[in-house]
């Protein structure tokens, strides 16, 4: 009996010794919240500058993300570099202080930040609009598939185009009119600028509105002022992409020849054909020109069986960087859009490095440019490390919830693919439910670098916790991020307090993404898009 007894410890022991040394059940393994908390901290404290590309704060972030990715024992993504090098031109447009606005009878002066921001992505010193004659246009949209084309029977060569921000879906309670309250691609400013430029436009004017556009005036102020950064392109280019606010687009029906009609709710049908305004704009904008490169920052750990296949991690490591004082402070510290998936790269990677190895390789991509219109996941896009064949999914963290452990996780572009599934399986054993975004009128799917690997054909997850607490009610939690959105959101007050800066919530979605890359990582089964995703196509 003690002979049998020794020998049933023995084997106990040996059993435990395996164990370890398999540094355990990946199960068992925990995002660690003091990692998340210390990488969001640094990131997001005034040494780093905002972390806006082509400044010292660029080099600072990059170098401490390499320095972060070699501590941990990761391997360079980029062959023997860390870095993926994505050449961009800085353009710091400075536009005439007054945006003229003329007619036959009347004139309409509207000035700079107040009223109007404009921009141009074309790298020449002097560019603008003199006497450019506008028209309306609707919601700017050509869409064969829905039988609209709102640029229908004008030549457009020369003129401007005014145009509503999101999509006729928007509030229609028509769920057959485009993707109904869901915003389409078509409704997003990217957009709107793109098809413009198609059409042969010099411009276009959209007009701002905080509900669809889902941010108020100050974050035009802040987003479209200052110097910005684009990726050459053989793509057309308009001279003039502008914003006016909703009151200073009222003064101008209000002297156009559509003087006292309706002209959002005529721009709401397919029959609608573009309506000249007998008015026309003239403005100008003064470019500084800099061409220079920035950096993605990739990392990676070898699968075993299928180390060609991959599993992508993004976040996007920028943010706006040094602007002019508010009370104060001049620096957009950025610490939850997007310390804290930046962070979150950081900690899953540390994760995994600590869970046995997986089949599949796991890649860690920190992005540049997102702020400026998804500039470095569109080059990777373009200019891809990994075969977007042999890539399983992307798992993209951008601006994370800090307000407490969360019961719902929230799918951007739930209904898209297979990874919904994934992201649900995930969510269950952490007793939480899955709902799609409750807000899809923000168009939030088009507002983040999964997008871009979404474009290519990779099916990406973009989740997080922000509808329901476990300790706090789905109504605090909608007044929480509504006063982010109000107060925060591109805002110098998006700062780091540990004292205040809930991280548990934070740890929870991260957990769910090392847990579902887990799972992934370790199957031969590549996840699908569903038949109904714009995306299919591109799969295969």
């Amino acid at each position: 009996m003690i002979t049998n007894y020794i020998k049933f410890l023995v084997v106990v022991v040996l059993l435990s010794s395996c164990k370890n040394n398999d540094q355990l059940d990946t199960k068992n393994v925990e995002v660690s919240q003091t990692t998340i908390g210390k990488h969001i901290e640094n990131l997001a404290s005034d040494e780093f500058l905002g972390r806006k590309p082509f400044t010292k704060g660029e080099v600072k972030t990059v170098n401490y993300l390499k320095t972060e990715f070699e501590k941990l024992g990761l391997l360079a993504g980029n062959n023997e570099s860390f870095f993926q090098e994505v050449p961009m031109v800085e353009i710091d447009g400075s536009p005439s202080e007054t945006m003229n606005i003329s007619g036959k009878n009347s004139n309409l002066d509207l000035a700079y930040l107040k009223d109007f921001v404009a921009t141009t992505n074309k790298t020449v010193k002097e560019v603008g609009l003199e006497n450019s004659e506008l028209v309306f246009a609707g919601y700017g949209i050509v869409a064969p598939e829905y039988g609209w084309n709102d640029y229908k029977g004008i030549d457009w060569k020369g003129k401007t185009a005014v145009v509503l921000i999101n999509d006729p879906g928007f509030k229609s309670s028509d769920s057959t009119l485009f993707k109904g309250n869901t915003m389409t691609y078509y409704g997003r400013w990217t957009y709107k600028y793109e098809e413009a430029a198609r059409q042969g436009a010099a411009g276009v004017i959209i007009i701002h509105e905080t509900e669809p556009a889902s941010y108020g005036w100050n974050v035009i102020e802040s987003s479209w002022s200052g110097a910005r950064l684009v990726i050459e392109s053989e793509a057309p280019l308009l001279d003039v992409e502008s914003w006016i606010s909703n009151e200073s687009a009222n003064k101008l029906f209000d002297i156009s020849a559509m003087k006292g009609q309706d002209y959002k709710t005529i721009a709401h049908n397919k029959s609608f054909q573009p309506i000249p305004l007998e008015l026309s704009v003239s403005v100008g904008i003064e470019n500084n020109i800099k061409k220079d490169v920035s950096k993605n920052v990739v990392a990676m750990i070898p699968g075993t069986d299928q180390k060609d296949e991959f599993i992508i991690y993004s976040a996007h490591w920028d943010h706006l960087g040094v602007g002019k004082p508010i009370e104060g402070d001049s620096i957009y510290n950025g610490a939850v859009d997007n310390a804290t998936g930046t962070a979150g790269l950081l900690a899953i990677a540390e994760a995994f490095k600590k869970s046995k190895p997986t089949k599949r390789s796991i890649v860690f991509i920190a992005l540049t440019g997102e702020e400026q219109g998804l500039l470095g996941s569109a080059y990777y896009a373009a200019h891809p490390i990994f075969d977007p064949k042999k890539t399983i999914a992307n798992i993209n963290m951008d601006a994370i919830n800090s307000l407490g452990e969360m019961k719902d996780l929230t799918i951007t572009g739930f209904g898209q693919s297979e990874m919904d599934e994934y992201a649900k399986e995930a969510a269950e054993a952490q007793n939480r439910y899955i709902i799609k975004d409750p807000t899809p009128e923000k168009g939030s799917f088009f507002r983040s670098d999964h997008f871009n690997f979404a474009k290519i054909g990779i099916p990406a997850l973009y989740a997080a916790g922000s509808y329901e607490g476990f300790d706090h009610s789905i109504e605090e939690i909608k007044g929480a991020n509504e006063n982010y959105e109000e107060f925060k959101y591109h805002q110098v007050s998006d700062n780091y307090d540990s004292k205040t800066f809930e991280l548990s919530g934070i740890r929870l979605d991260l957990q769910l993404f090392y847990e579902v890359g887990l799972t992934l990582s370790n199957d031969d089964y590549f996840p699908k898009w569903y038949d109904s995703s714009e995306f299919k196509a591109a799969r295969k």
